[in-house]
């Protein structure tokens, strides 16, 4: 009996000494962050006030703000510009696609966070969606309050977004925005409110999951075509065609139409509405603008629904474009990104359907 419980006994220690040993041995995620600054990096003269300026904080100053995400993964940070997200660029956008296609089959980055403003948020998610290729995750987070703010939203939005770019779960399913609990698509989120915590919605396809102080649950994939998916490649691309958007409303003027394409648009997005609607007159100047060669989409200024092809107007009359779930802001930058070479009409209704 006493041999046995010594045998137990060193066993036991065996057991835990191996335990030990891997968990020692295991190695953390990699995950690099690349700042844009935005209002997660903004900063106010008080904890109080609305008013603060945008970009006045260093990712390495975000990232000391929640040392518990260092428990989470091996953490990188790289300034790709500081900026409002209202000030927002396709050159910053490609700096930020361009990094990460680098680091894309890397064993060095396991996945990668943006910190980005949330005003033009969706569409840089948007962007990166169909230009990035890899599966690993990337995650676009932000805030709605400054860092200096009573109740600041984003370092624990940062935690979260760390704890998703570093879960292998994540892994193919686009590019994700981490923000007050949810992940969200990069397809399917909107900016509903001007200054709730809960700005995001995903009005049409629903999350992707949730995230609580690190704790993932995923539970729906995208359906749509992105990443190594994508035919779109941005490789070496260092200016875009111009796309417009005009909004729709009530006896509207066709002449912004027809001043669009004297400032060179090659696209235009009408957000239009109900289901892309516009009047006569604005109709008739999009079948023109189309006989020039101007791709003119339709999508609507109302926050949720398809617009139809052949609905309320003929597309394949007048050679018009219907965006189906886009809406404006994300319809203007797939017709960006699918100009950059020529495309048929019907190749790009195709592109509108698929992604």
């Amino acid at each position: 009996m006493k041999i046995n419980i010594i045998f137990c006994k060193k066993l036991l220690v065996i057991v835990v000494l191996l335990i030990s040993s891997s968990v020692i041995g295991q190695a953390k995620p990699k995950v690099l962050i690349l700042a844009t600054g935005g209002t997660i990096a903004g900063s106010a003269a008080s904890g109080v006030q609305s008013g603060y300026t945008s970009g006045q904080v260093t990712i390495d100053a975000m990232v000391n703000a929640v040392p518990d995400a260092l428990k989470l993964a091996e953490i990188k940070g790289e300034q790709i510009a500081n900026v409002g997200s209202q000030d927002m660029s396709f050159d910053i956008m490609m700096k930020v696609a361009n990094r990460i296609n680098e680091l894309a089959n890397s064993k060095d980055v396991d996945g990668f966070v943006i910190t980005h403003g949330t005003d033009t948020m969706e569409e840089t998610g948007y962007f990166l969606n169909l230009v990035v290729k890899t599966d690993k995750p990337v995650v676009l987070v932000g805030s709605m309050r400054p860092s200096t703010a009573i109740s600041a939203d984003g370092p624990l939005n940062l935690y979260n977004a760390i704890a998703v770019a570093a879960d292998p779960k994540a892994k193919g399913h686009g590019v994700l925005l981490v923000m007050n609990d949810w992940i969200h698509s990069a397809q399917s989120l909107t900016k509903v409110s001007t200054t709730a915590v809960q700005t995001f919605m995903s009005p049409i396809r629903g999350l992707i999951g949730t995230t609580s102080y690190g704790v993932n649950d995923f539970y729906h994939y995208p359906d749509q075509k992105f990443g190594k998916n994508s035919e779109f490649d941005v490789k070496g691309v260092t200016a875009f065609p111009r796309v417009d958007i005009i909004y729709a409303d009530a006896d509207m003027k066709p002449d912004l139409i027809d001043a669009s394409i004297e400032k060179g648009a090659k696209g235009i997005v009408i957000a239009g509405v109900g289901n892309g609607n516009m009047n006569k007159a604005s109709l008739d100047a999009c079948a023109r603008a189309s006989k020039k060669g101007i791709i003119v989409v339709r999508s609507t200024r109302v926050a949720t629904g398809l617009v139809g092809r052949n609905v309320e107007c003929n597309d394949d009359e007048l050679g018009l474009i219907a965006s189906y779930n886009l809406n404006p802001q994300k319809s203007r930058i797939l017709l960006t990104v699918a100009l950059l070479k020529p495309r048929k009409l019907d190749e790009l209704q195709k592109i509108f359907l698929e992604y």
